[in-house]
């Protein structure tokens, strides 16, 4: 069985993935080539497809695969291949939503701390002059975390693991995700929001941790922003769509929102809306932004071991799904149809 990677991250000929597979699965990476540009062969003949988040799978190119019975999504996200149309084509979508669990929460609480505790900015002030850079109180958002209430967008894995951590810092955890059953909140000791109006108006910081939905969508909106605790700090190590970019430019502009971090842009990489108003002013350090603003590129996943993990985990999903029809963490199971052999039990 053949399984295309048609956006492969790796430069090796798939040593993980072909372990995992023991030789009953053939793994096809394709690199650096535009999607057009992979040989139509490659999507003719695989039985599934690893993809990373360079391809978008939608109807056209999903019909172009005629023998393909699975989709893993390699990462968490799947926002770029449509769930209902490879359902009603018999082909299943499956993602890996725990490989980088910890990297990112621990991800999301390193930008809350640099924020907070200023250390970008006074490692950039004493560089620029040891003598004037050595004062304390510089960092325009320096406080005690302690006591702050943290609030959660979002209770799963991720949002889970960031929201433990930042109890371990004596912070109130408060959540809101309509999806968690009710008495979550008993069990783990947090407190619950019943709207996103009411988490913003209770939270000192807010951390996104939803996958991008239509219901998502620039769900921070001005709205969202508006019901927010003057002060508040945003924290988005989600996905950047979730997140209205020029309602948070006025939040800040406007001292609505004391600062925010962002590892994801609406528009990645961030060079293709560098022109936006709020980039310019942070690229600018311009008084009003300067050490309110965080930016790191998309990097809260990344480890050596999330990318061992995210790698062997996924062949792990695409070789139970081709060899023991399982599976495994199947996000599209409500519109796949039995035509390429799933079954309710599959």
């Amino acid at each position: 069985m053949r399984v295309l990677i048609p956006d492969a991250k790796f430069t090796d000929a798939a040593e993980i993935e072909s372990g995992v597979a023991d030789g009953v699965v053939a793994f096809v990476p394709r690199r650096h080539l535009p999607q057009a540009e992979i040989p139509a062969e490659d999507w003719e003949t695989c039985d599934g497809v690893l993809a990373y988040d360079e391809v978008r799978l939608d109807k056209h190119w999903l019909e172009r695969m005629p023998r393909c019975r699975v989709v893993v999504r390699a990462g968490v996200g799947f926002d770029n291949v449509d769930l209902d149309a490879a359902g009603r084509l018999g082909i299943a979508v499956c993602n890996v939503p725990d490989y980088g669990t910890t990297d990112v929460a621990d991800h999301a609480i390193a930008m809350l701390l640099t924020l907070t505790r200023g250390t970008a900015g006074f490692d950039e002030a004493m560089r620029r002059d040891p003598v004037a850079g050595w004062q304390f109180d510089g960092p325009p958002l320096l406080r005690r975390l302690r006591g702050l209430v943290f609030g959660v967008i979002g209770l799963g894995r991720i949002g889970l693991a960031t929201a433990l951590r930042a109890r371990a810092f004596g912070m109130e955890v408060v959540f809101f995700d309509p999806y968690r059953p009710t008495g979550t909140e008993l069990s783990l000791g947090f407190g619950r929001a019943d709207s996103l109006a009411e988490l913003m108006g209770r939270a000192d910081v807010v951390s996104v941790h939803t996958p991008l939905t239509g219901e998502t969508h620039r769900m921070l909106d001005a709205a969202a922003f508006a019901a927010s605790k003057p002060g508040q700090i945003l924290v988005n190590t989600a996905r950047g769509p979730v997140v209205d970019l020029d309602a948070l430019h006025e939040a800040l502009a406007g001292g609505r929102l004391a600062g925010a971090a962002l590892d994801v842009m609406p528009v990645e990489p961030i060079a293709r809306d560098i022109d936006h108003p709020l980039f310019t002013a942070w690229r600018n350090a311009e008084s009003w932004i300067d050490g309110r603003l965080l930016l790191s590129p998309h990097a809260a996943f990344y480890s050596p071991d999330s990318i061992r993990d995210l790698r062997r985990k996924s062949a792990e999903v695409v070789t139970a799904a081709l060899r023991d029809g399982r599976l495994i963490n199947c996000v599209n199971r409500s519109w796949l149809t039995s035509e390429r052999g799933w079954t309710a039990e599959g």
